[in-house]
């Protein structure tokens, strides 16, 4: 549900993987350019797609009989979206979140507003989450993820659904520690692109993708999300793809903040969602309920939405109090 990059990727792979699967968009000119040309030309350009991939501007014919139910919307239009889907949800469909993000006003994780929204058990809630680069899977390069639900019988399901000669799939039963892993590295990567924007090497970068991994790791674990996950491709896989590739909505927009574009100019030439803008907040709120100290969080949020320069923002990151480096802290 929903024909974007990441979507379009995955419908891809699911079809690869032997599944019969049906994507819905909601704008005609992609559903036809799927359906005629077997191209989505607005987020994949010149990736074929099999002929086997049908698009529908209709959801009922979407969700109709289907085994999964895979949720590729912005994070921040989940609610909206699902709520006019729900009536038409398959009554066993698992609900599949490829969303990496978590809710303004809320601060609840995707698989929460999943489950409030929908009203379904934590068993019919599952996630895909990884170090994937729509582009790249979508072409056929060797990938990985996770597949992730608190029924590790589920997860198994998910990942059998979704294997291919060039794409491997672990599962995990620790979603909060995916959904944290995937959202948060967002943040982190945009501050990486500041950086880089900035003129900052791979030094200063290295850094802050490695304190942005302590940062996850403190959150999981006031969450109770298992320290494991972030060693894993959900948590410092996720984020070194994302802080390192040019294909990276989040790095490209920080590193046009960090070049000296107003936020307002880069909104403007960002035609795809970087979920890491919207989430930075709720992130940061949900740090301060469970008193968790993250910096890079709090920098990026102060520049993104309260207007603090961004030489200032790293000022006030390099000149933090001295500490011990423990896993974690």
């Amino acid at each position: 549900m929903g024909a974007g990059s990441w979507g379009t990727t995955f419908t891809k792979l699911l079809n690869d993987a032997g599944g019969e699967v049906v994507l819905w968009g909601r704008r005609p000119e992609v559903v036809e350019a799927i359906n005629e040309r077997h191209e989505n030309p607005d987020y994949l350009p010149g990736v074929p797609l099999p002929a086997a991939v049908r698009a529908t501007l209709d959801p009922a014919e979407a969700l109709r009989g289907a085994d999964f139910v895979a949720l590729a919307v912005p994070a921040q239009t989940l609610r909206r979206n699902l709520a006019a889907w729900v009536p038409l949800l398959p009554p066993d469909a698992v609900l599949v979140s490829l969303m990496k993000g978590v809710e303004l006003g809320t601060t609840r994780r995707m698989s929460e507003v999943i489950r409030e929204v929908a009203d379904v058990p934590a068993d019919r809630v599952a996630l895909f989450s990884g170090p994937n680069l729509a582009r790249e899977i979508a072409t056929g390069e060797p990938g990985a993820a996770v597949a992730g639900c608190a029924d590790e019988a589920v997860a198994q399901r998910l990942q059998a659904a979704t294997m291919t000669p060039y794409f491997r799939v672990y599962t995990s039963t620790d979603v909060v520690g995916c959904e944290l892993g995937g959202a948060v590295k967002n943040i982190v990567a945009l501050c990486v692109g500041m950086a880089a924007g900035l003129g900052f090497g791979a030094s200063t970068q290295a850094v802050l993708m490695t304190r942005g991994l302590a940062e996850i790791a403190r959150l999981g674990a006031a969450l109770g999300a298992d320290e494991h996950t972030f060693a894993g491709l959900a948590g410092m896989g996720d984020l070194v793809g994302t802080c390192m590739s040019p294909l990276s909505r989040n790095r490209t927009f920080g590193v046009n903040l960090g070049r000296g574009m107003t936020l307002e100019e880069v909104i403007a030439v960002t035609k795809q969602t970087a979920e890491g803008v919207k989430s930075s907040e709720p992130v940061l709120e949900l740090a301060r309920k469970h008193n968790v100290e993250m910096p890079i969080t709090e920098a990026v949020t102060a520049v993104l939405h309260h207007g603090m320069p961004i030489k200032e923002a790293a000022i006030s990151l390099i000149s933090r109090s001295p500490k011990p480096e423990r896993y974690g802290v």
